[in-house]
């Protein structure tokens, strides 16, 4: 659709431009619209009125008439579909800005493309500043895994540390692992792998907490260069209708949203989790400062079980069909995280932990449910991120103990690619189990994980529904009978994305009296054909009744 059919105007009449703005003033109407509301009350619409960052009409256009004032801002939407504002239930804001502007890995097919893009990008940087990002996939040239000695010999004056797409491993250069004093003779870490060679010579690749290694080496980052990725962050999702997003993250982090939120410089809305193993802290800062207010709230707690699929690092009830003798690991142990999880629960806060193999998944709703029983009945909303290889007998229970499976449609159709082969044909059937999850009474929050995929919930909602995978053959879908509907993936990224953070009071479905924050899109994803869902696009959104992005 060509952005000329979109038309804004602003309601000026010649007696009332000169006068002062009523107080009440309704600041922006929404007109001639196919409203998904996300309210079971009233599923549809046709016109919404604004007043400051609230809704204060949703319904149909005979009863918009009362709000069209002087200066008031017109949208005739034309007939286009409107949604709530994308919630993105799981994301790494600042790392995702960041590598917005760092070397592109993500579709370097081949050895030599890899190789070849590091060395481009490597003549764009002062001698000394380190490269990061590059979410690279070994699995695009057959799955060999990148060494320091393939692109040593390009990056001489620049320390290197590229993160595979997962964010579970990484590729160092030797300047970087001489720098962070790596050798022979470096010891093993807990919870993580560093790849070596038969002399025990580290190859370059570190996986999981094999990565703080190198990380404790690095300079700190300057707050500008946190502001600036934050601030590509946010133009990034409001382009792609993300309104608010949960962020999982670091203190660092939490202060650089609330410095921008200060500046009232924030166009997106940030559930600012922190790490789980920090909640002494969290529950001080909350008691003393409270959770926050609309624009950056606090009160959540993000730990980790094991690693990823893709790296061989999730924890795994029987081994890796394509690797007997490897069933991954835990990245913390399982005492650790029942006394983290115990503690903050206690506190009363929120806590969500990383769990993507089966053995993690099953431990960790273990965790949740001893924890739940000993610290008696409340309104908790544990959640499991990720939850992508369910044992069967695990599905049910997600309902059962109230869990909450903060999932990333966009995973299944990049990982069933080749998921199989780790996994065999048995375990895949639970692999992505949207459909048994719902079906189950589990309510199912959506995401993306970027850096980690792409921040586009039309592209989940794609992959949700038709699960046909990134290299086209799958046609029919990856476990097809985990596929859902569209209204499903809707509510994943909106009313059900608001539920995973105490927020469906105030958004996630459009109704009178919650925010305004809305996308306006080019197609109606209940009618066109499910393949063609990812080709459709945002026209316009709006966060508390401003525009923030308009095609």
């Amino acid at each position: 659709m060509k952005p000329s059919s979109l038309f804004i105007a602003v309601l000026c009449f010649f007696s009332a431009c000169s006068s002062p703005q009523q107080k009440n003033q309704t600041v922006l109407v929404l007109v001639n619209a196919h409203i998904w509301t996300g309210d079971p009350l009233q599923p549809w619409a046709e016109a919404l009125a604004v007043q400051g960052d609230s809704l204060i009409y949703v319904g149909g256009m005979d009863g918009i008439k009362s709000y069209l004032q002087a200066g008031t801002k017109v949208i005739d939407a034309k007939g286009q579909m409107a949604t709530p504002g994308f919630i993105d239930s799981h994301v790494h804001f600042i790392d995702a800005g960041l590598n917005l502007a760092s070397v592109q890995l993500r579709d370097a097919t081949t050895k030599a493309l890899f190789i070849q893009r590091i060395a481009d990008f490597a003549k764009t940087v002062s001698p000394g500043t380190w490269i990061t990002g590059g979410d690279w996939d070994h699995t695009l040239w057959g799955g060999q895994l990148p060494e320091a000695s393939w692109i040593d010999s390009i990056t001489l004056q620049n320390p290197v540390f590229l993160n595979r797409l997962d964010g579970h491993m990484c590729l160092a250069n030797t300047l970087a692992m001489k720098g962070a004093g790596i050798s022979a003779a470096t010891k093993e870490v807990e919870g993580g792998v560093l790849i070596r060679d038969k002399k025990g010579n580290p190859l370059g690749v570190f996986k999981d907490n094999a990565q703080n290694l190198i990380y404790r080496s690095m300079p700190p980052m300057p707050e500008s260069m946190r502001d600036k990725a934050l601030a590509m962050a946010m133009d990034y999702v409001a382009a792609r209708g993300v309104t608010s997003v949960h962020h999982m993250g670091t203190w660092e982090e939490l202060a650089t949203f609330q410095r921008a939120r200060k500046k009232q410089q924030l166009k997106t809305r940030i559930y600012a989790n922190v790490p789980l193993y920090t909640w002494a802290k969290l529950q001080a800062v909350v008691a003393n400062e409270g959770r926050g207010d609309d624009w950056v709230k606090i009160g959540g707690l993000k730990g980790f079980v094991d690693g990823s699929l893709g790296s061989h690092t999730a924890a795994m009830m029987a081994p890796f069909s394509d690797s007997p003798k490897d069933k991954g690991f835990y990245i913390t142990p399982l005492d650790s995280l029942y006394l983290y999880v115990s503690k903050a629960d206690k506190a009363g806060l929120q806590v969500m932990v990383h769990a993507i193999g089966d053995e993690a998944i099953h431990q960790q709703l273990n965790i949740f449910e001893r924890v739940a029983q000993e610290n008696g009945p409340r309104d908790r909303r544990f959640r499991i991120e990720h939850a992508q290889h369910i044992a069967p007998g695990d599905i049910a229970r997600f309902a059962a103990l109230n869990v909450i499976p903060s999932m990333q449609p966009y995973h299944a159709i990049d990982d069933g690619r080749w998921a199989e082969t780790y996994l065999g044909s048995e375990r895949i059937k639970t692999t992505y189990a949207f459909k048994s999850l719902l079906t189950a009474g589990a309510k199912l929050a959506l995401g993306s994980d970027w850096f980690v995929a792409p921040p586009t919930p039309l592209e989940g909602i794609y992959a949700a529904v038709t699960r046909r995978t990134l290299d086209g053959k799958n046609p029919n879908g990856w476990v097809p009978q985990q596929k859902i509907s569209v209204e499903d993936a809707l509510k994943g990224y909106t009313i059900n994305a608001a539920y995973a953070s105490f927020d469906e009071k105030r958004k996630g479905s459009l109704k009178k009296g919650k925010l305004a924050d809305f996308v306006l899109l080019d197609s109606d994803l209940t009618k066109i054909a499910p393949e063609k869902i990812r080709d459709a696009k945002v026209l316009l959104t709006v966060v508390g009744g401003k525009v923030v992005f308009e095609k």
